[in-house]
C-alpha cells in the first residue's frame, strides 16, 4: 500500500490547521479589530482608545528613531502631540533619511504583528512582552516632552504589572491587544492617507519629495500591502509554529 501524508496516529497533519487554544486566539484578534473599528471615530466612546492611540504614536515614532540609528544617524527627540500626532527629529546623511521615513508606518506594524504572532504562545507572549518594554523604555530615553514619557512609562509599567500578576496569565491578551492596535493604525492612518488624501506633511509626503518614483499616495499604497502581509503572515506563522499554547495544551487526543 502506498504511504498516505498522514501523522503517525491517522491524522492529517495540516500545520495552519487551528487548535481549539488557537481558535480563541483568532477570535481574540478578530474581536479586537472590530472593537477598535468600531471605536475609532464613535462619538465619546472613542475616547477609550485615546491612551492606545498614544502610545502607538510613540512606537510609530520609535520605528523613525531606531531605524535612524541604526542606518548610522543620531536620534536628538521623540515627542507625541495630544493631538494624535508625533515627531522625531534626527540627523544622518540620505541613507539615514531613505530609511528612517518608511520605518514610521513599517516598523510599528512590524512590532505589532511580532506581538499578535508571539500571542499564540504562553511563553513567546512574555518575551515579546521584554522586546515591547524594551521599545518603550528606549522611546522614553529619547522622549522630550511629558506626555511621550509618561504614556510610554505608563505602558511598560501596565506591561510589567501582568508579567507579575497570576504568574503572566493575562499578559498575552495585553500585549495581542496592542499589537493588533499598532497593526490597525498602520494600516488605517495610511487609508486615510489614499482615501481622504491626507498626505500633506506625511511620511509618505515627504519620502515622495525627496526620492520620487511615485507620489505620496503610491508610496502609501505600497506601504499598506506590506503592513497586511506582516498581519497576515503573524496569524498564519502564529497558527504554524504555537501548535502548543505553552500551558500544556496542544493539538490531538490523549487517545
Amino acid at each position: 500500500m502506498a504511504p498516505t501524508p498522514n501523522g503517525g496516529d491517522g491524522t492529517s497533519t495540516n500545520l495552519l490547521k487551528p487548535t481549539p487554544e488557537q481558535v480563541t486566539i483568532l477570535w481574540l484578534i478578530g474581536g479586537y479589530m472590530a472593537g477598535i473599528l468600531i471605536l475609532w471615530q464613535m462619538p465619546y466612546l472613542k475616547h477609550l482608545l485615546y491612551p492606545f492611540k498614544l502610545v502607538t504614536i510613540g512606537l510609530h515614532e520609535f520605528g523613525h528613531a531606531c531605524m535612524a540609528c541604526v542606518s548610522g544617524g543620531k536620534v536628538k527627540s521623540i515627542t507625541v502631540d495630544p493631538n494624535l500626532g508625533g515627531l522625531t527629529t534626527y540627523v544622518g546623511n540620505r541613507r539615514t533619511q531613505c530609511l528612517a521615513l518608511p520605518a514610521g508606518y513599517l516598523g510599528s506594524s512590524f512590532l505589532g504583528a511580532i506581538l499578535v504572532f508571539c500571542a499564540f504562545n504562553v511563553t513567546a507572549s512574555k518575551g515579546a512582552a521584554i522586546m515591547l518594554m524594551l521599545c518603550l523604555v528606549l522611546t522614553i530615553f529619547w522622549a522630550r516632552n511629558l506626555l511621550a514619557f509618561g504614556i510610554c512609562l505608563f505602558f511598560a509599567g501596565i506591561t510589567g504589572l501582568l508579567w507579575w500578576l497570576d504568574g503572566g496569565k493575562y499578559l498575552k491578551y495585553f500585549t495581542l491587544f496592542l499589537g493588533v492596535m499598532s497593526c490597525i493604525y498602520s494600516i488605517l492612518e495610511i487609508l486615510d492617507m489614499l482615501v481622504l488624501r491626507k498626505s500633506n506633511g506625511s511620511d509618505a509626503e515627504q519620502f515622495a519629495e525627496k526620492y520620487g518614483i511615485f507620489p505620496a499616495q503610491g508610496w502609501g499604497f505600497i506601504w499598506l500591502i506590506i503592513s497586511l502581509i506582516f498581519l497576515v503572515g503573524a496569524v498564519l506563522a502564529g497558527l504554524a509554529a504555537f501548535k502548543d499554547d505553552g500551558t500544556g495544551n496542544s493539538a490531538g487526543t490523549g487517545k
